[in-house]
């Protein structure tokens, strides 16, 4: 199928139109001026799990309007015996239901700061650092709806395509399709999942790019061979001379992502001269954060303890004390996660903008008085 170019932004009294259905207002969301994608706000983000009226929202064209009376998903290739159609009442009654947390995080989050630390503008969405959100998943393992088509001895990847006006879509191997915790979604945080974040049902990649959980699902392709769509051969990679292309991707395809932490203070942060408790989270894609480190200026790095669970495929909170001293400052913050990955001092320069997982130097000013 050809790629349908999406639709040039439509301006509406000076702004972008909104192409979304959720209320994203300035105090819980931050607007990157496409009309289709809003952050987080870091400041924002109350207990564990992001609330669903603020959780992210990173979309290739407008949210579709679908009926889940008349929606299937289908299941064909030459991967499988048996091409299958499901329909939404099929997911929620014919299959075990499972539940998982995990995080969602663009691959071009913190963009902004990526270009800043070049000294230059990426081309992409200008995402400063909220881009990521947690939630609380549920719905069928996608192996359970691949497993009845039955798949071929030669099934090398799936790709789930979206019912978007572009479709879009992304292969994975066959055994990250087959992962416990690889979700088509039907819930999110305990209610019906909302039209922004891909009703009737989702794709939930734990631990990879946003961009392989697709939204609005209607297909899933598996293949005996390998499959090449612009989200995987000239979006979604690593261009650059530290990038050689890799057959038809101009460069590495971009799937788990690294370790990175985020403070939950604005960007620049003002504070009162008086003791703080300082918040943040850490992701380390598909594997476990272990430890948090903090350094005030130029002062010695400490441990900023751990508070919630580590869960693979999901953040942690992490919280330190300080009694901060007016003037200006800068904190940092560097995570590791199991495999001894650590954040490093800055990140590698790609043609995308993409992976800022470097220890930022938050500036924070304390006020006098």
């Amino acid at each position: 199928m050809d790629v349908v170019a999406p639709m040039a932004p439509r301006k509406v009294a000076g702004k972008v139109a909104r192409k979304v259905v959720k209320a994203t207002p300035a105090d819980l969301m931050e607007d990157t001026g496409t009309g289709l994608d809003y952050g987080t706000r870091p400041d924002r983000m109350p207990g564990y799990l992001t609330p669903t009226d603020r959780f992210f929202i990173r979309s290739h064209a407008p949210t579709p309007h679908l009926d889940a009376a008349t929606w299937t998903l289908r299941v064909e290739g030459n991967g499988v015996r048996e091409p299958l159609a499901y329909t939404y009442d099929d997911l929620w009654h014919r299959f075990p239901l499972v539940s998982v947390t995990r995080t969602l995080e663009c691959a071009g989050n913190r963009r902004v700061l990526l270009g800043q630390q070049f000294g230059r503008t990426f081309h992409g969405t200008q995402w400063g650092r909220g881009a990521i959100s947690t939630a609380e998943w549920t719905g069928v393992r996608l192996r359970d709806l691949l497993e009845p088509a039955g798949i071929t001895p030669g099934a090398c990847e799936v790709m789930p395509e979206s019912l978007d006006e572009i479709r879009a879509r992304r292969p994975m191997p066959l055994a990250k399709a087959y992962a416990d915790d690889t979700l088509v979604a039907l819930a999110m945080n305990g209610g019906a999942l909302p039209p922004d974040h891909g009703f009737p049902a989702r794709l939930v990649v734990s631990g990879w790019l946003g961009a392989a959980s697709i939204k609005w699902l209607g297909r899933l392709e598996v293949s005996e061979d390998a499959l090449y769509v612009p989200w995987n051969t000239e979006d979604y990679v690593l261009i650059g001379p530290d990038f050689p292309a890799r057959g038809p991707a101009h460069g590495p395809v971009i799937t788990a992502l690294p370790v990175a932490s985020l403070v939950e203070l604005p960007w620049p942060a003002r504070l009162r001269p008086e003791p703080q408790l300082v918040r943040g989270r850490a992701f380390a894609g598909e594997n476990r954060v272990v430890s948090v480190r903090y350094r005030i200026d130029d002062g010695p790095w400490q441990d900023a303890p751990i508070t919630s669970p580590h869960l693979p495929g999901a953040w942690v909170r992490w919280q330190f004390d300080w009694n901060p001293a007016p003037g200006d400052h800068v904190l940092r913050v560097r995570a590791t996660d199991d495999q001894g990955n650590t954040q490093p001092d800055s990140s590698t320069w790609n043609e995308l903008g993409y992976l800022q997982h470097s220890v930022l130097a938050h500036p924070v000013h304390v006020q006098y008085g």
